[in-house]
């Protein structure tokens, strides 16, 4: 009886191994699709990470049960995460962000709170948002060879991802002695109920320091001609009060583009930027989601400038966006 139930398992196994080396590329191809989405919303993020799943851990996965009885039936169609995608933003915020992003440029296959299923049952305790996503119909631009696989998407903050890697260290790779196990649960309780609070006072932290204009880099090179990124940033936060906070290094990339333009001072750019109605913008483009200071500044310059701005040197990797969004521009104006 045993060995027919366990057939399902060994047969299900020696697919997947069959087929796991053929899964890393495309895991690749949906780090960098979803690394490209988050870029081009201009949205805050610490890292983007993949991972094909291993043999080990399917055929792991797969012989789970629940009280005597298989949890799956099919494994190869049911474990879903073959394809894995990390994304770790900063604070809470930034989660709901990243999954707008996911819901308007991909097609959401499911989508789980997990942080919420464990307050609907009195807890603290293990939060993450938990996505299956496949490329949309037509696919993201040069994307078509993931049209016939989906990726599981883990969207957390640095916190909950530091929670959740201890604990998964602990529980499943530790020895826990027996009589150790309810105080383990009651600190484990503890420290997720300590991380939620600290996960709201940096956002609150976060939201305080929104537009407040940090000091000039003491590291600043004055030969450099370029507004630094810590300047614009300060500058941003203030132009687009609404807008969240974008990625570190996107604040430098786009003081190069400036620089491009001519553009060598935040005063320049603030006289520059009354040409164009911000809220007009915003309807034109029709966000999903609440674009970053950087995208807002992306599309300013892509309205003032036009076919000069998709042009510069340092667009050329991404012309087919930005001749999109122009056309979206200009078809309303």
């Amino acid at each position: 009886m045993t060995e027919t139930r366990d057939a399902p398992v060994r047969e299900a196994v020696r697919a997947y191994a069959a087929v796991q080396p053929s899964l890393r590329e495309p895991t690749r191809r949906f780090v960098a699709l979803v690394t490209a989405l988050l870029d081009e919303a201009g949205i805050n993020y610490l890292t983007v990470e993949g991972r094909t799943k291993s043999v080990a851990s399917f055929a792991a996965k797969a012989a789970r049960s629940v009280e005597g009885r298989p949890l799956y039936t099919d494994p190869s169609t049911e474990i879903t995460d073959q394809i894995g995608v990390r994304v770790i933003t900063y604070v809470h915020s930034d989660v709901d962000a990243v999954v707008d992003v996911f819901d308007d440029q991909l097609r959401l296959l499911d989508d789980r709170d997990m942080g919420e299923e464990t307050a609907s049952q009195g807890r603290f305790g293990y939060s993450s948002r938990h996505l299956l996503v496949a490329v949309g119909d037509p696919a993201p631009e040069s994307y078509d060879d993931l049209v016939d696989h989906r990726a599981s998407i883990q969207v957390r903050t640095v916190l909950q991802h530091a929670w959740a890697e201890f604990e998964h260290d602990i529980r499943y790779k530790g020895t826990v002695p027996a009589e150790h196990a309810s105080d383990l649960d009651r600190r484990f309780t503890l420290a997720a109920g300590l991380l939620e609070l600290a996960d709201q006072e940096f956002s609150a932290i976060r939201s305080v320091l929104q537009g407040s204009a940090p000091p000039a880099s003491p590291d600043a090179d004055p030969a450099d001609p370029r507004i630094s990124g810590q300047e614009l940033a300060a500058f941003l936060a203030g132009q687009y009060s609404d807008a969240g906070w974008s990625h570190t290094d996107h604040y430098g990339w786009i003081s190069g583009l400036l620089l491009e333009l001519g553009i060598t001072s935040l005063d320049e750019l603030e006289g520059l930027l009354t040409s164009v109605d911000p809220d007009a913008i915003i309807r034109r483009m029709g966000y999903r989601y609440p674009a970053g200071a950087v995208r807002r500044l992306d599309d300013a310059l892509l309205a003032i400038f036009g076919r000069q701005y998709v042009d510069l040197t340092g667009n050329s990797h991404r012309v087919p966006q930005l001749t999109a969004r122009l056309e979206k521009l200009e078809a309303e104006a």
